[in-house]
């Protein structure tokens, strides 16, 4: 019996996977969190074989989550399930320690089908995005940090989200337990690798782009 942690702050979403997970025999949620800190102290208690968590958790973002796991548990399997553009996020997951990238909007059973695939060793990731996966490690394909959004770090896409939700310098501070003058780091970085003339325009472009990622997902 493989036993799965699941980590996402949307109890009618986790009571769903249960439901679905459940009615595989070889299969077992042997616990669910609600954020990040949970998640960590679950994994610890529990010691899953895998572990499925979202991106948007309420405490720290998914990509420092995955990694957090993978420093504290290197041999642990981690999939992702996620709302986000895999587009944007799955190359991320990867390289932060996730096995796997699935959208929330896939079927059921390509769920079952993720989990399997991550529980024996392998990486899933959905058909397109694999395809591209290939092209850039074949270098059919540049990479995607040429290109605008993609040449951020994981934290200063952290930071852009958090600015775009209507988060002020010190809130973004307080909530990523770092100074504001790291804040303030960030947020020039950002305004460099986007070539934003000013904070204005930063914050503009900010509230357009998680506009355009929760409109994207609706």
């Amino acid at each position: 019996m493989k036993r799965l942690l699941l980590v996402d702050d949307h109890p009618i979403m986790r009571h769903g996977l249960v439901q679905l997970i459940s009615a595989e025999p070889d299969l077992q949620v042997c616990a669910e969190a609600g954020n990040a800190a949970e998640g960590m102290t679950a994994a610890a208690k529990q010691n899953p074989d895998l572990v499925i968590a979202d991106l948007t958790l309420p405490d720290k973002h998914g990509l420092e989550f995955i990694k957090d796991l993978r420093a504290l548990h290197p041999d642990l399997q981690i999939m992702v399930l996620s709302m986000h553009d895999e587009s944007l996020y799955a190359e991320r997951a990867l390289r932060a320690g996730a096995r796997g990238y699935l959208m929330k909007e896939a079927a059921a059973e390509n769920l079952i089908r993720a989990v399997r695939r991550v529980l024996a060793g392998d990486i899933y990731l959905s058909d397109k995005m694999a395809s591209v996966m290939l092209e850039l490690l074949s270098g059919q394909r540049k990479t995607s940090a040429s290109a605008g959004i993609d040449r951020l770090t994981d934290r200063e896409l952290e930071v852009l989200q958090l600015i775009g939700s209507g988060r002020g310098t010190r809130q973004i501070a307080d909530q990523l337990h770092v100074s504001v003058r790291t804040i303030d780091a960030h947020r020039a970085h950002i305004k460099d690798k986007l070539q934003l003339p000013d904070g204005n325009a930063l914050v503009r472009y900010a509230v357009r782009w998680v506009e355009n990622q929760q409109g994207s997902v609706k």
